[in-house]
Formats: structure tokens, C-alpha cells, sequence
């Protein structure tokens, strides 16, 4: 994968896309955080990343502010069709179970936890 800038701390493409050399952080997790209107310190604070890498990082994103941006919406596009198919997948699966009796031996165990899911749901 070549480098993508000329910065102490390059920019790469790899196959999750444009990369901060030497870390799996992408662009595209910065841009969650630029998007939300971090500063730069607090970037770095939770990406666990240096001065130079954020720098490095917010400077190509404003350098190539098109071309991230539209690999940025295909990502957020492609993480909702992702979230949709499993929760789907997890409500059919989930639903299932919901209609299985406990197993033999713990009809007892089966019944408190159901009593706590009613004081659950009458706190709710």
C-alpha cells in the first residue's frame, strides 16, 4: 500500500480504506469525531493517536475534503445496511428462543427469571 501524503506521519490505503500509517485508525474514524466537532486534542486523547498523526490526519481530510467525504457517506451507507441486517437477524433469532421452554430441571430458575423481568418491566 503506497503512502497517500507527503507527512512525517503518511496517510495510506489499505483495505479498510485511507489508514493512519503504523495503526488501524481509518479516516473515516476520525471523520466520526470531526463530524461531532472534537477538537483535535480530544481526537487524539480517544484514538489514542500523537499531535503529529491527528495533524497529519485532519490536514489530509481537509486536503481532499471531496474525495473523503464521499468514501466517508459510502461507509456510514454500508455500516446502516450492516446494523439493519442484524438486527433483523438477531430479532428473528431472539424471538425464536423467546418461544423455547426452559430446559428439564429448570422450570424453578426459568420462573424467578421471569418474575424479574416483570418488576423490570413494571419500573419501566
Amino acid at each position: 500500500m503506497a503512502p497517500v501524503s507527503n507527512s512525517n506521519t503518511a496517510i495510506i490505503r489499505t483495505e479498510w480504506g485511507l489508514t493512519i500509517a503504523g495503526t488501524r485508525i481509518t479516516l473515516y474514524d476520525v471523520m466520526d469525531y470531526v463530524t461531532a466537532q472534537y477538537p483535535p486534542k480530544l481526537i487524539g486523547d480517544v484514538l489514542n493517536l500523537t499531535k503529529e498523526q491527528v495533524s497529519a490526519a485532519l490536514s489530509y481530510i481537509e486536503d481532499n475534503r471531496t474525495q473523503v467525504e464521499a468514501e466517508y457517506q459510502t461507509i456510514l451507507q454500508e455500516e446502516q445496511e450492516n446494523r439493519q441486517y442484524w438486527e433483523q437477524r438477531n430479532r428473528e433469532h431472539f424471538a425464536r428462543i423467546a418461544t423455547m421452554p426452559p430446559k428439564p430441571g429448570r422450570e424453578a430458575l426459568w420462573a424467578k427469571l421471569q418474575e424479574q423481568k416483570a418488576r423490570h418491566a413494571q419500573k419501566a
